[in-house]
């Protein structure tokens, strides 16, 4: 089985000038403004490190509450919260880290319990998994 899913991203101009938009094939994004200022000068919109850091979250979150299911718990809520860094170096930008933080409310929870269904959806959540994905790419010019 194979699920799909789509966001796209248009982008017009130079790198600091130029702005472009986000959109998600479910509508949950639609046309959201991204660009230099808004990823590198705090002005409101969005950026790509803010969308995996959502994307992330919410992946891990379920994922947890897949693992406590097998354990036999079911969560009141988990909260999660991804911190992406993207770091500058000499070769360029880097995505060098993520930092997971979760605060979860589970009924009938011991510490280890807890401790494993976590580090088993960090390890098993799909995103988690993508850092280490092949990435393929089709580019194509148009005149």
């Amino acid at each position: 089985m194979s699920i799909k899913k789509k966001g796209s991203a248009e982008w017009q101009g130079s790198l600091k000038e130029g702005k472009g938009t986000v959109s998600t094939e479910s509508g949950a994004l639609s046309s959201n403004p991204y660009g230099f200022k808004q990823r590198f000068e705090g002005q409101a919109g969005t950026n790509p490190e803010e969308l995996i850091g959502a994307a992330h979250s919410s992946c891990f979150s379920m994922a947890f509450s897949m693992m406590l299911g097998e354990a036999g718990l079911e969560p009141d809520s988990i909260k999660t919260e991804a911190t992406v860094s993207l770091d500058q170096d000499d070769s360029g930008f880097t995505i060098s880290a993520i930092h997971l933080s979760c605060v979860a409310k589970i009924p009938g929870a011991d510490q280890a319990t807890f401790d494993d269904a976590a580090n088993k959806a960090k390890e098993g959540c799909p995103v988690s998994k993508l850092f280490n994905a092949e990435i393929t790419l089709d580019a194509r010019l148009e005149s």
